[in-house]
């Protein structure tokens, strides 16, 4: 009998069926929204499935993931598991054909190689776990090819890769913290929602503590299966933390992670302190799990100098397991801050990508901070992607060694997604459910100048952030204005209004220039005060711009130097106001005195003389007030005048 299979819905039928169907659907409603006892399912639920059964290998491959060479343009090595014997491991590669399938590749299109290593890993399973490793040589730059694993009769689905450009291009990598924990539940969303935001991503950094037992099968399955299809066709940047060892380095380790072997030679190291060039970036790699070991971090320290020193690249990323600040409890990693973190402020290091603390911290060395928003040092960063938390220590490990941090997260699991540009390199924190947390954007000029800026908010374009070189100045002298946080060639009108202004937007008759920001998003600014500003008053600079409208703190304008006295006093029964202003200055100074009852002028009043003068109110008594005494001398043979008010009291000549 042939069943034929349709996609034509058959109609609705009438009477009792129809009525079943609905009580059926109504029934799962229920409960799927009300507890039920466990009695409607039985006593107990079924038992958990052996561990063994579901990550045991079998002769199809599984665990397979992309690890980098040191020439990853024309070159890439691909890691999987399988119960194939060494000599029948294999791979096959053609440049990405546009279908595959009943489409047959052309003769000559598919090149075929042995796997250049194949190891056996007792599990604590009861089982062994044999990884085999094939790299793929002769590639073209900046192509997509399409690979398959297996042993000739057993194979993996096809799957794509693409290698690195010879030269720096555009690309994006994200960098997790600490997995670790709850690897089968709550870590795989975090994995996919990261996948999710950037598909095309070329690496993946993990900065250790990737499961909780470094020999476990279990979670090292429980890792490869929370990725799923990505490990396979994203290269792969990982170090140890802490949990990879147990009485020495996973086994796991060196078999899944055949990465380049080029670190500082020592068979420790081997393979977990290593660097490799990316279109533009070096990633390097180091083990913060020998502190301990004077010998081991002075041969890590002597050769990331010489990595750092010698590094033809734009951008410099280093990643390691234990934090150069900690961010948690009262951890202190000192060897690491004092041997390593010298170095990345020496040579530039734009991103420090750190674990082990299970919250999130983002901060910098305190003495690189420019502006609110800004700093140009070094970024270091600790994250974690599993489910395991620790409690902030309000960033005394920060603080307490000249850092500061600016921002923090408990609580949360976090991605990190990373956008290299030629000029820009953007971060972005995010939580497992794709909201937003952190970001920045360093821009980077050709010289290795740099500016790292805050991701734009309301709040942070806004406020005190004009850096002025004084606080006190003549009329006609210079201060020297500079900010932070423009786009390259925004335009940023220069204001100088009276301090406390309120507003944002500038007044035309306040504007004394408009400047452009340099490709770092810098301005800078010889701002001289003009003839026109008063004396004695405080001002401050505001600048205004498209993105930002910011102002500096206070700046007194030095006055000339007079004596101002008023006073209300009687004179029979009449109240008079007197005011005098005493010229203690260098040179000659005209004076005008107003009060409410009059005014006076005075020319030419010189050192050490006076102008006064008693304005009679022709009235009994007089209320408190304010006299004012305007103070007109020279700069540069440019009129300036000051402005002084003087109270006085009241008084009653009865």
């Amino acid at each position: 009998m042939t069943r034929v299979v349709t996609d034509q819905k058959a109609p609705w039928r009438s009477g009792a069926r129809r009525t079943k169907i609905v009580a059926i659907g109504a029934a799962a409603l229920i409960a799927g929204g009300v507890a039920i006892s466990p009695s409607a399912f039985g006593d107990a639920p079924p038992p958990k499935h052996p561990a063994a059964e579901i990550h045991k290998p079998s002769p199809v491959p599984d665990r397979i993931i992309l690890t980098p060479t040191t020439t990853p343009s024309t070159s890439q090595r691909v890691t999987w598991r399988a119960e194939a014997p060494a000599e029948w491991a294999r791979a096959e590669i053609l440049e990405a054909p546009r279908a595959l399938g009943d489409v047959v590749p052309p003769t000559g299109a598919v090149t075929r190689l042995s796997a250049l290593a194949s190891t056996a890993v007792n599990t604590s399973l009861g089982y062994a776990s044999t990884y085999h490793t094939v790299e793929f040589t002769g590639l073209t730059p900046n192509t997509r090819y399409t690979y398959r694993v297996g042993d000739g009769s057993n194979w993996s689905e096809w799957i794509d890769f693409t290698t690195a450009a010879a030269d720096f291009a555009p690309f994006s990598f994200i960098y997790y913290g600490d997995a670790q924990n709850y690897i089968d539940s709550a870590v795989p969303r975090v994995f996919r929602q990261a996948f999710a935001d950037r598909p095309k991503a070329k690496a993946i950094v993990n900065a250790g503590d990737l499961i909780d037992h470094a020999n476990s099968e279990e979670q090292w399955g429980q890792w490869y299966k929370a990725s799923g299809f990505i490990d396979g066709q994203i290269n792969n940047i990982s170090v140890p933390g802490n949990h990879e060892y147990s009485g020495g380095l996973s086994q796991f380790w060196r078999p899944q992670f055949p990465y380049p072997d080029n670190g500082p030679g020592n068979p420790e190291l081997k393979q977990t302190v290593y660097s490799l060039d990316y279109q533009g970036v070096r990633f390097v790699a180091l083990d913060s799990n020998h502190q301990s070991n004077a010998a081991l971090m002075a041969a890590q320290t002597a050769w990331l100098e010489g990595v750092l020193k010698d590094n033809p690249n734009k951008w410099t990323v280093v990643t390691f397991h234990h934090p150069v600040y900690s961010t948690t409890g009262s951890r202190n990693n000192a060897q690491v801050r004092n041997q390593w973190g010298p170095l990345f402020e020496k040579y530039g290091v734009d991103l420090v990508l750190q674990g082990h603390d299970h919250s999130y911290g983002r901060g910098n060395v305190a003495t690189n901070r420019r502006s609110a928003a800004v700093h140009d040092g070094t970024v270091y960063a600790v994250s974690v992607s599993g489910g395991k938390m620790y409690q902030l220590n309000n960033g005394q490990n920060w603080t307490g060694n000249g850092a500061e941090v600016t921002s923090t997260s408990q609580n949360t699991q976090l991605y990190q997604l990373i956008d290299v540009e030629q000029g820009t390199l953007r971060y972005e924190s995010r939580y497992a459910n794709g909201q937003h947390h952190d970001g920045f954007l360093i821009r980077k000029n050709d010289q290795g100048e740099r500016t790292v800026n805050e991701l734009r908010t309301p709040q942070n374009t806004v406020g005190q952030q004009v850096t002025v070189d004084r606080t006190t100045v003549d009329v006609k002298g210079t201060v020297a204005v500079s900010a932070y946080g423009y786009d390259p060639a925004e335009k940023v009108a220069v204001h100088l209004r009276a301090a406390g202004s309120t507003g944002d937007t500038g007044r035309d008759e306040d504007r004394v220039a408009t400047v452009t920001a340099d490709e770092l998003g810098r301005v800078t600014y010889a701002l001289t005060v003009p003839t026109s500003a008063n004396a004695g008053s405080a001002y401050e600079v505001f600048l205004t711009s498209k993105n930002q409208k910011i102002t500096s703190p206070a700046i007194s304008v030095t006055g000339w130097k007079v004596d101002v006295q008023a006073r209300a006093h009687c004179v029979g029964t009449t109240a008079h106001v007197s005011v005098t202003a005493r010229n203690a200055d260098a040179g000659p100074l005209d004076v005008e005195l107003v009060t409410p009852y009059g005014s006076r002028k005075v020319s030419d009043v010189a050192p050490g003389k006076s102008a006064s003068q008693a304005f009679t109110s022709r009235a009994r008594s007089v209320p408190a007030g304010t006299a004012t005494v305007k103070v007109t001398g020279t700069v540069d043979g440019d009129p300036v005048t000051m402005r002084v008010e003087v109270p006085f009291d009241a008084a009653s000549c009865d």
